[in-house]
């Protein structure tokens, strides 16, 4: 059935925005075959991020769960530019990459990363599970509590 991705979208309440610039010398997103690459993105709303800082100090877990999940929407921004617009075109989310600016002592890196890989299970169903994974960083781009890459199999 055509635009079940739009659809779920829709009962979700999830508006995808216009696929973010890079913020550099970069493209936001290369293919070779049928996977998409995309580059991390990071948690922007409306051209701004919403929260700066690191998890365990100052972010709650909680904070970047949701950023996570902005960082998740963002990459399926990507995605529908690589698609030609038709997300009924992803076949399976392979892999997501999660970076986390933290706190020394803070270890919760996957439970923030789910923001992105729940939103990924909730959007694309089964082939929304992935391979991934979460690690800290002392610091991220722009102040950013999170910033999320991801591979997807299209058609």
């Amino acid at each position: 059935m055509a635009n079940t991705i739009d659809a779920r979208l829709k009962e979700l309440g999830i508006t995808i925005p216009e696929a973010p610039a890079p913020a550099a010398n970069y493209v936001p997103f290369t293919t070779s075959g049928n996977l998409v690459f995309v580059a991390g993105q990071v948690p922007f709303v409306d051209g701004k991020l919403t929260k700066t800082g690191r998890v365990g100090e100052d972010a709650s877990v909680e904070d970047g769960h949701e950023q996570a999940r902005i960082c998740a929407i963002n990459l399926i921004a990507q995605v529908k530019v690589a698609c030609g617009g038709d997300l009924d075109r992803v076949r399976r989310v392979v892999k997501l990459g999660g970076f986390v600016a933290s706190a020394p002592d803070f270890t919760g890196q996957p439970a923030v990363v789910n923001g992105a890989s729940d939103l990924m299970v909730d959007v694309f169903g089964d082939a929304g599970k992935h391979a991934r994974f979460a690690v800290g960083a002392n610091v991220l781009p722009l102040g950013c509590v999170v910033e999320i890459d991801g591979i997807f199999e299209i058609d």
